[in-house]
């Protein structure tokens, strides 16, 4: 029987933070749903009105001073900007982790693809292999390395790096993927790519039952073939 937790997502209107707080609240855990604009409060879960560049509202509402006391007991951060702004990205990345190791909160960051491997080339990083990143989504992917780096530069928290494959979009919820470490995955078909949903279901599955690698990624799993380690 799972335990049921107090889950923080930070960028809870984004694609990403929308779908995990679905995907909690259908499982019975109690959101914080942080968000520069407060979504639709519902049962379990408590919209938080909180700027993600403004570190000290950010460390009020994890530590419980905007929440009447509420301290997570893991932190989803889901955030995104386009353009890019990296800065900001990695700044908000590390009030989070800093917050975290002091108040022991788990942390899972839901990064980039560009930080992965290249599945035909360990040594080449998906950022700078054009088959995958295109030129104009590099300081996207660059921006993701960096998120990387913060996290690893923050031996102090207990956190995990989940990068997705290279193609994440809205799209139906099958509870199927398949799980891997530091390198790209794809299909069986060739394709790298996940539903913003199954991507939820792998974000709850990992909180729920943490595993021990720090960086991780996903892809969508057929239904026709062999289950993988971390299919659901």
């Amino acid at each position: 029987m799972t335990t049921q937790k107090t889950i923080a997502v930070l960028g809870a209107t984004g694609m990403v933070g929308s779908r995990v707080i679905d995907e909690a609240g259908a499982r019975g855990h109690g959101v914080l749903a942080l968000s520069r604009k407060p979504v639709d409060g519902r049962p379990g879960l408590t919209p938080v009105a909180v700027d993600a560049n403004d570190p000290t509202a950010l460390r009020d509402a994890l530590t419980g001073a905007a929440t009447h006391g509420v301290v997570p007991d893991a932190v989803v951060v889901t955030l995104r900007t386009f353009p890019v702004d990296q800065e900001f990205l990695v700044g908000a990345t590390r009030t989070v982790l800093d917050v975290a190791a002091r108040e022991g909160i788990r942390v899972l960051v839901v990064g980039g693809a560009g930080a992965l491997r290249s599945p035909g080339d360990r040594d080449l990083i998906l950022a700078d292999d054009p088959t995958y990143v295109p030129a104009e989504y590099r300081a996207v992917a660059v921006a993701g390395i960096a998120q990387l780096r913060a996290c690893e530069d923050s031996p102090g928290a207990d956190w995990v790096y989940l990068s997705p494959p290279a193609l994440l979009e809205p799209g139906e919820r099958t509870g199927r993927y398949r799980r891997g470490t530091d390198t790209l995955l794809t299909t069986a078909d060739g394709r790298s790519w996940i539903s913003a949903e199954d991507l939820a279901v792998a974000v709850l599955d990992e909180l729920e039952t943490p595993g021990t690698d720090r960086h991780i990624t996903v892809v969508h799993q057929d239904r026709q073939a062999v289950p993988g380690a971390g299919s659901a």
